[in-house]
């Protein structure tokens, strides 16, 4: 750490940077950007940074982040909005249009299921609870094989040769130290020695009064970062609500190239992530995702950035690196199909179809609060017991990550199967012979 920071807390890190930017005051031409990036993209190379041996990596230990005070100049900001761009930013712009989509082995419908992908039991819950006020007619049959239903499975073509595939994890404890988590602290303006308490290290002011950083001791070493100061909804002490200060709303550039240098910073190399920015309709600012990019796939533990007029309000990421633990045996396609319908993989849907992605929660049509209950059933009434039909049509293996019960994190193996409405399916693609059935 730098003393003189640590003895000049009241100096804004900002301000800071401001100050040290020579191009300060310097109004850049039209396209020159443009001009940056390309001329970086023709210098750099874009293949991605090859996966490190967990052996090796740990026998090495030597930080990355001793050239952290040369790449940090890469976090200037640039006026009140941007930030700059130079050759540290590493390459392309890498927008996210190449790779395949992340796989993941939790429910994306957010029902049906707990924490790291474990699946209750559908039958627990009453099918009551499918019909929720402003449900419409019909609607409930739309909700189920997306949350709690029962599902009946079909397929065909499907490849029945096994393979291997290679798996990875994150090695947290590897980048677990003080010097990590300073350096990560001096990028970000935060002030303050990193102290290791109550199962966390963190840096600066936890009191909401300037720039903190935290990061946890969980699998992969996530991080998180706020700056109260230039939170646009940082309310004032004792007002009952707050409005967002209004300005120009960053660039998706701008975003982009803020999470890039963070990532150099970070001594990541960016033409290892796919990048995507997004925002919202009355938005005061623009939020950016780094996306890792192994054998061809997006990795589901991205790298966020959220930007204000005034500069970053906050960010997220794993500092731990991933690393190979070598090649898994996986089943065919016809045995993961098989899974889908084997309770003990709980397959998850993850996706819905594509004619209901855009449709709000609520359903269709205007809830009508009933005048009375529903008349008794009659003898010989045949209960109902809704079983969904899904066709699938596609079957693509890929990686996911997985939480192990000692917190450690994998990315392993598994399918993603397509049915014919568009939704997706996954369920893990290791072998019976590589995994534990145990309950502890």
């Amino acid at each position: 750490m730098n003393d003189e920071h640590e003895h000049e807390p009241e100096l804004d890190p900002v301000q800071r940077l401001r100050a040290a930017d020579p191009a300060a005051g310097v109004e850049p031409r039209a396209g020159f950007a443009d001009e940056v990036v390309a001329r970086a993209a023709a210098e750099t190379a874009t293949e991605s940074a090859p996966v490190a041996d967990l052996g090796a990596q740990r026998a090495r230990r030597r930080p990355r982040w001793l050239s952290i005070a040369a790449v940090a100049a890469s976090l200037v900001v640039v006026g009140a909005v941007g930030y700059g761009v130079g050759t540290t930013t590493g390459g392309a712009t890498n927008l996210a249009d190449g790779a395949a989509p992340p796989i993941s082995l939790q429910s994306g419908s957010g029902v049906g299921a707990t924490d790291q992908g474990m699946m209750q039991g559908d039958a627990a819950v009453p099918e009551q609870a499918k019909m929720m006020p402003g449900a419409g007619a019909g609607a409930s049959g739309l909700i189920a094989p997306y949350g709690f239903g029962r599902n009946v499975f079909s397929a065909s073509g499907l490849s029945d040769a096994d393979g291997t595939a290679r798996a990875y994890a994150f090695d947290a404890r590897a980048a677990s130290d003080a010097e990590t988590v300073a350096a990560l602290a001096a990028a970000l303006g935060v002030v303050g020695t990193p102290e290791l308490k109550d199962g966390s290290w963190t840096a600066g002011p936890q009191d909401g009064t300037g720039p903190s950083l935290w990061v946890s001791l969980d699998g992969t070493l996530s991080f998180s970062y706020s700056d109260p100061r230039i939170n646009p909804w940082q309310c004032a002490d004792g007002a009952e609500t707050c409005t967002p200060e209004t300005g120009n709303l960053p660039s998706e550039e701008a975003a982009i190239d803020a999470l890039r240098s963070l990532l150099v910073a970070a001594g990541r190399n960016p033409a290892a992530f796919e990048f995507t920015s997004e925002t919202y309709e009355g938005a005061v600012t623009r939020s950016a995702q780094a996306w890792p990019v192994v054998d061809g796939q997006r990795i589901d533990q991205g790298w966020t950035v959220e930007l204000s007029n005034d500069g970053m309000v906050s960010a997220y990421g794993a500092l731990a690196d991933l690393v190979s633990i070598g090649d898994y045996p996986v089943v065919s396609e016809q045995d993961a199909f098989a899974r889908l319908s084997d309770p003990r993989f709980g397959a998850a849907m993850t996706n819905l179809p594509i004619a209901l992605r855009d449709q709000p929660m609520a359903a269709t049509s205007e809830w009508v609060p009933p005048t009375e209950p529903p008349a008794a059933p009659t003898t010989g009434t045949s209960l109902a017991w809704p079983v969904n039909h899904v066709e699938i049509v596609d079957a693509r293996l890929g990686l996911a990550s997985q939480w192990q019960p000692d917190g450690s994190v994998l990315v392993v193996p598994a399918y993603e199967f397509t049915d014919a409405d568009g939704g997706t399916w996954s369920v893990i693609a290791v072998a019976d012979a590589k995994l534990d059935f145990a309950v502890e």
